[in-house]
């Protein structure tokens, strides 16, 4: 993979999401909101963390909340910005973050999971 394709962040719908999560073996997704404050402060560490060395194995997606019935059933009675970790096509950890370090623990778990060998 070249160098200028590596750890883009990629807009994406539910389709895409259920391709990535299945063709990637870890997937990080950011469902965001119009009009959120606190989606627009994550949007430059969240990108920041999608060309960071130490995250290059994970794949960085980001999809519109209200376009998204996965991400209406996820999120129920949550708000976004609205984060979900996978894994092997599973999900492994989702939940409403609202700082960057939050972001960053959920990235460094994902990181530092070993996968299933079933």
């Amino acid at each position: 993979m070249k160098e200028a394709d590596r750890q883009r962040v990629h807009e994406t719908n539910d389709d895409g999401l259920r391709r990535y999560t299945h063709e990637h073996m870890k997937v990080f997704a950011k469902f965001t909101s119009n009009n959120c404050a606190t989606c627009e402060l994550l949007a430059p560490p969240f990108a920041k963390f999608a060309d960071d060395e130490p995250f290059e194995t994970i794949l960085f997606l980001r999809l519109a909340s209200e376009e998204s019935p996965v991400a209406k059933k996820l999120m129920q009675e949550k708000v976004a910005p609205f984060f979900v970790s996978y894994c092997q096509g599973r999900i492994l950890e989702c939940d409403t973050l609202t700082t960057e370090a939050e972001v960053c623990a959920m990235l460094e778990r994902l990181r530092d999971w070993l996968p299933q060998n079933n």
